[in-house]
Order: structure tokens, then C-alpha cells, then sequence
């Protein structure tokens, strides 16, 4: 066929040599267009390895060490990239019927950073190192009490005293330390060791090294993908971390393209962003509320007040004026985003000011002549500005009702003092939940005193016996009836005044994909699915 193709091509002239190589041409380039445009048509856009992403930080890294990590958020945000969660690690957690065992077993193959097999004995060892208190781990109370029994390399069981219905969400986010590197170390000097600050993890990143000026300052810590990760490694080759002094330095960078992406973000800064960027507006399970000292005041003993004060603070014009709307109306202490909140138990409808002031002339409080209120109250509120702007729109609805407040500002070390001695009639405060419904720390009678966290002082033996029993419930629809019973004692008591949970606000580059989270416990939270991140992308043929 080629010979006679050949001998055909010998027979034509010059002009018809050249037509016919023309047409060949446009053959060929059309044969090649069709077959790119058929690969396209049967091909998608899919992420692709490679690139380098830079996060904006404010604050500095201290302790870069999941037993000892508290609430500095440049050492959490680190320590999420840095450490896996169990759930990463392991193959399966199984219950026992009565849940009190839980069996753990590893998947093959994991290991460290540094290349070293991740054991149970890891496990053992954090666990271990946790409950003991020359650790002065902040994880202590959760931990205290469960006992390990290492199996096998692979395999681990823990037991608990007492069934614990949320006990599985512990076991999920606990982040392991290797053995091989702090088994050595006396826990009392654990805070010493350079590995806090040069961690060997076994998250989705490892450590490459760390930059600081000549005052100390951390400026960078570097990362790159970890070949050993547990779940598929990440897209993003290399991730850095700058720190900055404070947030206006931070939208500085940002704007120079210093870093890409940058969170908590001031809702009332969003607009300084200057370059293109995509944002997140995120809920958190946080909120904030004015919680009443019953004991301090005796009018905030009267149902009828605190109904009166609950209901004349206008929590839509706060969170319109103070947030931009970046932020969640908070109606009781289980949050809209958690489950187990039951929006039956609150009723939508606009404050009757009239209606309220006289329910509180029917109970006895009545203007004086002479102040022109009916009473006279004190908030103790933290320097932070968004909340003494709350503060400031509070009081002016409590005027409408012939109520006065007057608001005291501490810094941190003063607001914690006044906490710890409980030395207040009212205080606007916030409280994180953990993601889910178990509010025992807030509101139990036993955690009225420093160091419990019952801002109000409270104590209901009904609400103690739902608390309690929550905690211990292991079957969802009865646990959700008995959240619900609980919503409607505080719906109703009102022992504190619910008012907003601020959104996270987190700006990015247009071209990163794989973001995924609507939620986040913690702001760290914003990383829990980094190695799905991209800002590469390839076609690749569909697979049917």
C-alpha cells in the first residue's frame, strides 16, 4: 500500500506535490485537534502535585507538642499539620456492647516522620505520659482514669470506669508522640526538650526547619509533605507558616502577597483585603452570653428580671453591627450546628418593651424617682473589643426597660481573677464546646467553684440529673429527648443570657481547591483535611 502511495506521490508534479503535502498537513493538525478534543470531552480537571502555600499567623509557636499544646493558636494550628489524629492511625475502633473497652487497632506500616515504625506502644506511652501530673498536661481531666492494655504492636485496648456517650470523640482527635524520642525525658522537664520546638509527628507535614530574627522572634516554620502519612499524602508539596506581631501586619502581608492565606480574620478588617482572594465565613462551636450571678444581686434571683433582661437584648442588631453578620444567633447552651439542639423549644418573636416593663412593675420593680431605673446592675467584660461593643449596645437596651448597666473592662490576668473568686454580678464570657452536646462543665452544680467553668454559679438538681445522665446515654434518640428537656429548663430559667457565636472568617487564594470544612471545633480545625488541599491541577480520564 505504502509503494504504490509512494510511486503516486513520485508521479505527480510540483504544483501537485505541494497540494497534495497541504492537504496532509491539514489532516494531520485536524486528526490531532479531534483526538485533544475527544481526550477532553472524556477527560476532567483533577488535582495535581506540586506547589507552595504560605499561612499568615498571628502570635508566636511555643510548645509544638500535643501533650502539653493549650490555647495558643500558632502552636495548635502547627500541631495540626504536624500530628495525625488516632482516627487517621488506626484500621478501627470497636466498643464492647457496654462500651466500657474500647479495642484500637493501628494500620500497617505507620510511621513517624523520622521513619520509625508508630506503635501501640505510642499510644501507651501518650496516654501514659497524660495522667501523669509532673506532665501538667491540659489534657489530664479527659484522659484521667482509662486504662490501657497494649495487646500487640498493632493492636490496644483502653478501658473506662464508666460508659461515656461522647468517650469516641476523645479517641478520635488524641494526637500521638512518638515514645522513641520523649520516653527518655523525665516528665517534669518535658517542656525542655527541643523537640517541642523541632517536632518529629506523624501528621501530614514534617518539619524542615524554623527562621527567627536576632530578638527571637519566630518568622517561618517550614514544611513539606510527609512521605510517611498515614491517609494519602498531601497535594501541596511544601507549606510554610510567617508569624506576625498582629492582625494589621498580617492584612499588610497578605496584601504584598507575603502569604496566602490568612484566618481570624476581624469581620469589620474583611474589606482591607486588597488582592484577589476567596473566603470562608465558618461556624464555630462557641458562643458567647452574659452569664448572671444569682447570689450577687438579689433581683437577678427573680425569674421575672432575668426573663425581662434576656428578652430586651437585641441579639440581630449585635451581630449586624458588631460582625457584619459574621456571626450565629445563640439561643441556649446547644448550639444550631451541634446535635441535639431542638429549634422547637424556641419561640421566634420580637421584644414587647412595654410587656416587659410591666412584668417587672407586677414583680415589685418599680422605677425610682430619683435614679429614673428600677435597678442597677454590673457586667464584668474582657478586653476584647467586640465584646465591650456588645456591651455598649446592651446597655442601651436595658435602658428602654429602665434598667441600668454599668461595665467594667479587665485585661486578661484581671478577668481571670474576678472569675477564679467569682467576684461579679453578671460577666460576658465565652464558652467552646467540643462539637457536641456534653455541656456538663458549663452548667453542673460541681463546676460552680474555680476551677470549674459554671459561670453562673448555677445549681438545678434537675438539670445535674440530665447532665449526668446525657453523659452516660448511649442510645441517640434518648439522648436528643433528654437534650431537649434540657434546652427548655434553660429556655425557660434563663440562669444566663445567650447572645452569638462569631464565625471564623478565613481568606485564601482563588486557585487553592480541596477546602472542604463548614464547621470548626477549633480554629485549627481549619487544616483537619490539608492533604486533600491543591493549587495544581491536571486533566485526567474519567474513570466509569
Amino acid at each position: 500500500m505504502f509503494s504504490k502511495l509512494s510511486k503516486l506521490f513520485n508521479n505527480l508534479n510540483k504544483t501537485e506535490r505541494c497540494i497534495f503535502g497541504g492537504a496532509a498537513v491539514i489532516l494531520i493538525v485536524s486528526l490531532f485537534f479531534f483526538l485533544a478534543q475527544k481526550f477532553y470531552d472524556i477527560a476532567v480537571e483533577a488535582p495535581a502535585n506540586g506547589g507552595h502555600y504560605t499561612e499568615g499567623v498571628i502570635g508566636q509557636p511555643t510548645t509544638l507538642n500535643p501533650l502539653l499544646t493549650g490555647g495558643n493558636e500558632a502552636d495548635r494550628d502547627l500541631t495540626e499539620l504536624l500530628f495525625a489524629n488516632l482516627a487517621d492511625l488506626v484500621e478501627k475502633i470497636t466498643p464492647s456492647e457496654d462500651h466500657k473497652t474500647w479495642d484500637v487497632v493501628l494500620k500497617e506500616a505507620v510511621r513517624w516522620s523520622d521513619g520509625e515504625t508508630l506503635t501501640t506502644a505510642d499510644i501507651v506511652f501518650t496516654i501514659e505520659m497524660i495522667q501523669n501530673p509532673d506532665t501538667q498536661s491540659p489534657l489530664f481531666t479527659t484522659w484521667n482514669g482509662i486504662v490501657t492494655e497494649r495487646l500487640s504492636d498493632k493492636e490496644v485496648r483502653l478501658s473506662v470506669r464508666n460508659p461515656y456517650g461522647f468517650f469516641q470523640d476523645n479517641l478520635n482527635s488524641l494526637k500521638i508522640v512518638p515514645k522513641h524520642i520523649f520516653a527518655n525525658i523525665p516528665p517534669s522537664n518535658l517542656r525542655l526538650s527541643n523537640f517541642n520546638l523541632e517536632p518529629v509527628g506523624s501528621g501530614p507535614y514534617a518539619f524542615i526547619s524554623s527562621e527567627k530574627n536576632k530578638d527571637g522572634f519566630v518568622t517561618k516554620y517550614h514544611l513539606k509533605a510527609n512521605e510517611f502519612y498515614g491517609k494519602n499524602k498531601p497535594y501541596v508539596e511544601f507549606f510554610t507558616f510567617k508569624f506576625f506581631k498582629n492582625q494589621k501586619e498580617a492584612l499588610d502581608g497578605f496584601n504584598r502577597k507575603e502569604i496566602d492565606g490568612l484566618g481570624a480574620i476581624d469581620p469589620k478588617k474583611f474589606d482591607e483585603l486588597k488582592i484577589s482572594h476567596q473566603s470562608y465565613s465558618l461556624n464555630t462551636p462557641r458562643y458567647y452570653a452574659i452569664f448572671l450571678n444569682q447570689s450577687a444581686h438579689p433581683a437577678l434571683k427573680d425569674k421575672a428580671v432575668r426573663n425581662g433582661l434576656a428578652q430586651s437584648v437585641n441579639r440581630s442588631q449585635i451581630i449586624s453591627s458588631v460582625f457584619n453578620n459574621h456571626a450565629m444567633l445563640v439561643n441556649g447552651p446547644i448550639l444550631s450546628i451541634i446535635d441535639g439542639y431542638d429549634p422547637n423549644v424556641y419561640k421566634e418573636s420580637g421584644a414587647d418593651l412595654e410587656a416587659i416593663k410591666k412584668s417587672l412593675d407586677k414583680a415589685g420593680w418599680k422605677v425610682n424617682e430619683k435614679t429614673g431605673y428600677r435597678m442597677e446592675f454590673n457586667l464584668a467584660v474582657p478586653q476584647i473589643q467586640f465584646l465591650i461593643d456588645a456591651a455598649e449596645l446592651i446597655k442601651k437596651d436595658w435602658e428602654q426597660i429602665e434598667i441600668k448597666l454599668d461595665y467594667t473592662v479587665s485585661d486578661v490576668s484581671g478577668i481571670n481573677e474576678t472569675i477564679k473568686i467569682r467576684n461579679y454580678q453578671m460577666i460576658l464570657f465565652g464558652n467552646i464546646l467540643r462539637g457536641n452536646p456534653d455541656t456538663f462543665s458549663f452548667w453542673h452544680s460541681s463546676e460552680r467553684f474555680y476551677p470549674g467553668l459554671n459561670l453562673s454559679v448555677y445549681n438545678n438538681k434537675k438539670v445535674d440529673d440530665i447532665l449526668e445522665s446525657i453523659r452516660k446515654e448511649l442510645d441517640a434518640e434518648s439522648r436528643k429527648k433528654k437534650l431537649s428537656q434540657l434546652q427548655e429548663i434553660f429556655y425557660s430559667d434563663n440562669p444566663a443570657i445567650f447572645l452569638f457565636s462569631p464565625n471564623y472568617i478565613y481568606a485564601v487564594p482563588k486557585n487553592l481547591g480541596g477546602f472542604k470544612m463548614k464547621i470548626l471545633v477549633l480554629p485549627s480545625d481549619r487544616f483537619k483535611n490539608v492533604n486533600e488541599w491543591y493549587l495544581k491541577t491536571a486533566r485526567v480520564l474519567k474513570l466509569r
